[in-house]
């Protein structure tokens, strides 16, 4: 870790500190891609799952800890941070890697999620949102310009457009206002992203594509994004309660115009099967409170399935989680061991338990990532069958 380095005046970028994204490796027959993306905090092999660390914090586990389970890159959230403990602070203490203790690549959200989430708290218009804080109802005025400077801020790698998710994403005249409205706000954070730091910014700017579960919106939106020549983009307006067959069409519909010289970023994704069936179509990134929220609620993930380990059937079961999984769950306790923590309501339980399922998704990145080059995805797939049922 670098702790002692003084994040809040970074040197100047070298070329070999610029973001860069390259694919290394592509599925004989397929749009998989296996690549590396380069940060200023250092770099990582993709396709690859991104934890989130909301309050700049992944809940319950130290960045060391993160990183051994095989983490390079996670995720923080804008609104949230802004509020509490606002970004003039973490900015003050050296930047959020410094704040945070991590030195790794981060991406920050834009707060979009929150004025699609807490739309019963937002007043939306043209202009931007206001959203009332959750912690003391004060107002956080967030335009496309101000999530730009917050992001700016907080210093992160990577940092997000501000978009505007419709409430449903099959109504179609709400997508399309919203659609629209995602493609203003993108020129609106383009222009403030590079007027604020011209081109030798240590931050990169990625797009978000909008447009439900409408092929014409989607393929409308990814044209606008990429229009703007951004570092990456992101497929977002998914996994907000939608039926499967809605992300589908989004990802199908959007991907194809995205250049495949950029990292592809699906936002909010978190499931095994998810992810592989997004993979096959070319997606990079994923990030997801799944495991790390199954997790402090007594579930393990498993090639088999998800475990509840407060189940009275592995009261006396001297396995681990799985027997392969060198987490420190894994390799120290029994499933009899960590059900005794889960209804006894201790704390290490609900670390050990994300810790597990962090190391379950990054093996099944490590996984994908040496069978893309091979051709082998479908016995991944194959491995990986099991995992979307609950035992």
């Amino acid at each position: 870790m670098t702790g002692s380095q003084d994040l809040a005046a970074p040197p100047p970028i070298e070329e070999e500190r610029a973001f860069a994204f390259d694919v290394t490796a592509s599925h004989a027959g397929g749009a998989a891609r296996a690549g590396k993306l380069r940060t200023p905090h250092g770099s990582l092999a993709t396709p690859a799952f991104m934890p989130v660390g909301t309050r700049a914090t992944v809940k319950g586990l130290l960045p060391s800890q993160v990183h051994e389970v095989g983490t390079r890159m996670l995720l923080a959230n804008t609104y949230h941070l802004a509020l509490r403990p606002g970004e003039n602070v973490v900015r003050e203490l050296g930047g959020l890697h410094k704040f945070m203790g991590w030195d790794g690549p981060i991406l920050t959200d834009s707060g979009g999620y929150q004025i699609f989430s807490l739309a019963h708290l937002t007043d939306l218009s043209e202009r931007g949102a206001r959203v009332r804080s959750v912690i003391d109802g004060s107002i956080l005025d967030l335009t496309p310009e101000r999530a730009i400077e917050i992001q700016r801020a907080l210093g992160a790698d990577v940092i997000m457009a501000l978009d505007h998710c419709a409430a449903s994403p099959t109504d179609r005249q709400a997508v399309e206002h919203a659609k629209a409205r995602t493609d203003r706000w993108l020129a609106r954070c383009a222009r403030t992203f590079r007027t604020g730091n011209a081109d030798n910014s240590p931050q990169a700017l990625f797009g978000i594509v909008q447009g439900g579960a409408f092929e014409d919106l989607r393929r409308e939106s990814a044209l606008a994004t990429v229009e703007h020549d951004l570092a990456g983009y992101a497929i977002g307006g998914v996994s907000v309660g939608e039926h499967q067959t809605a992300m589908q069409v989004a990802v199908d519909s959007a991907i194809e115009y995205l250049p495949a010289d950029r990292p592809r970023y699906l936002m909010g994704v978190g499931s095994p099967r998810d992810f592989l069936w997004a993979i096959e179509r070319g997606v990079d990134l994923f990030d997801c409170v799944t495991p790390t929220r199954h997790g402090r609620n007594h579930q393990a993930y498993t090639r088999e399935g998800r475990l509840n380990l407060r189940n009275q059937r592995f009261a006396t079961d001297p396995r681990p989680v799985e027997e392969d999984c060198d987490c420190p769950a894994c390799s120290q306790f029994s499933r009899g061991y960590l059900r005794h923590l889960c209804k006894s309501s201790e704390m290490l339980v609900g670390s050990l338990l994300s810790l597990h399922n962090l190391r379950f998704f990054h093996r099944l990145m490590e996984e994908v990532r040496q069978a893309i080059p091979r051709g082998q995805l479908a016995s991944v797939k194959q491995r990986y069958s099991g995992a979307i049922h609950t035992l």
